[in-house]
């Protein structure tokens, strides 16, 4: 029996979580080789603490780049600059690089796909056979009708107040802001459909003294009240679902939160693959993006299976889309393609699946290929893959990212129409 009246809750973390400095660091890392060589295979992690970044990984590209320098300007842009920034400095930080070349063993079944064709087709020209994928695993993609972006409501909030959150610290609407914060927002459902907003936190890293105040307890009054002037109200503008009289805000729960980012907890890429996706309201595979170039298909399946999703819902065919994808090292095709539509589909999930199928090509460099996935930084100033590694990988309406796009909405509803007339 599906649950009908629930509260569910979904939390977002601003670009100066030390998690997501990491994360964007690792893509800072793979936007610089990409954009000086589109054909660079880069697995780049990364772990922040007091005073130190550290990069490892593997990394085969036919460029140099200044790692250090990547990592140091980062830390900047997110706004780490001593006791400023919260107590960890891109000038002075420590900045440690252990990198070695990708496997052979990995780059052999990536290099050129382990299947063999079993007709006479001539495949001289067809890039996309030869194209492995870069790791076995599952990704999932997912959308809905509860928001614009075709979103879960939930980690829509949660994000747009995070990147709220980060817009007043940097603008000085907010002066007294340092870069680490947390959002998290709890939706009440009645009917599976969302009516209400239950719960509001945010948590923001600040100054020890605001506007010449040092007394804690007037501190956090003057950031409560902050938050919900600068943050929370602009945000909710742009929803139907708002908060109302009953709605709990817990701002700085903690009741003091001066020491924070690198300083106050160690930060690792790929710690917050929930915050990526869909907040918990869809299943995740377990890989995380961020330092990944796009034959590692934890990442760039991932994105295709939300484009097929949100083509799905997008075209009328479901309210509710997850796409499940599965992949083994070495081989292009998916081993498997799996639809669920939670009962809302206007076709039998096993329909939608071989339409799926028909529909979309799923072989790695194929999806490279769409969404044109090495040359996004170049055409981008030589940023793209850190701007998503803040706020979402997907439902971004911030900036151009291809797998939003619907563009198979007329191909699906067509491809129904003839499986409808079949059956």
């Amino acid at each position: 029996m599906t649950l009908k009246d629930f509260l569910f809750t979904s939390e977002s973390v601003t670009e100066g979580h030390p998690d997501k400095v990491c994360d964007q660091i690792s893509d800072a890392i793979l936007d610089e080789f990409l954009t000086k060589d589109s054909k660079s295979r880069v697995a780049a992690e990364t772990t922040v603490t007091t005073g130190m970044a550290l990069v490892c990984g593997e990394i085969t590209s036919n460029c140099y780049v200044d790692i250090p320098s990547v990592v140091r300007n980062t830390i900047k842009s997110i706004g780490y600059n001593g006791e400023e920034g919260g107590g960890f400095d891109y000038k002075t930080c420590a900045v440690l690089t252990s990198i070695d070349e990708q496997s052979a063993d990995i780059a052999g079944g990536v290099n050129k796909a382990l299947e063999t064709r079993t007709d006479n087709s001539d495949t001289s020209k067809d890039e996309t056979l030869d194209i492995g994928a870069g790791d076995q695993g599952i990704m999932f993609g997912f959308a809905c009708t509860e928001t614009r972006e075709l979103m879960p409501l939930p980690i829509a909030l949660a994000h747009k107040l995070a990147y709220r959150l980060s817009e007043v610290r940097k603008q000085r609407v907010v002066n007294y802001l340092r870069p680490d914060g947390k959002s998290q927002v709890t939706v009440e459902y009645k009917d599976g459909k969302p009516v209400r907003i239950d719960t509001i936190v945010i948590s923001t890293q600040h100054d020890p003294v605001v506007n010449g105040i040092e007394d804690n307890q007037k501190i956090q009054e003057i950031i409560r009240n902050d938050m919900i002037e600068h943050v929370i109200k602009p945000v909710f503008e742009n929803y139907d679902v708002k908060p109302d009289e009953t709605t709990k805000y817990l701002i700085n729960p903690s009741g003091r939160f001066v020491i924070g980012g690198p300083q106050g907890d160690a930060g690792l890429t790929g710690r917050k693959i929930i915050v990526d996706t869909y907040g918990g309201y869809a299943r995740h595979g377990g890989g995380a993006f961020s330092g990944k170039d796009p034959t590692k298909v934890d990442r760039s399946a991932a994105y295709a299976a939300r484009w097929v999703a949100k083509n799905i819902v997008k075209a009328g065919l479901a309210e509710k889309c997850e796409i499940e994808l599965a992949y083994a090292i070495g081989k292009s095709q998916p081993v498997s393609v799996l639809v669920d539509t939670f009962s809302t589909g206007k076709l039998p999930d096993e329909i939608l699946s071989k339409i799926v199928t028909d529909t979309f090509d799923l072989r790695p460099a194929a999806i490279i290929k769409q969404f044109d996935l090495r040359n996004l930084p170049a055409k981008n100033g030589g940023k793209f893959y850190q701007k998503l590694a803040a706020y979402g990988h997907v439902g971004r309406e911030d900036f151009f990212v291809p797998w939003e796009e619907t563009q198979m909405v007329q191909t699906l509803l067509d491809k129904a129409k003839t499986y409808m007339a079949g059956v």
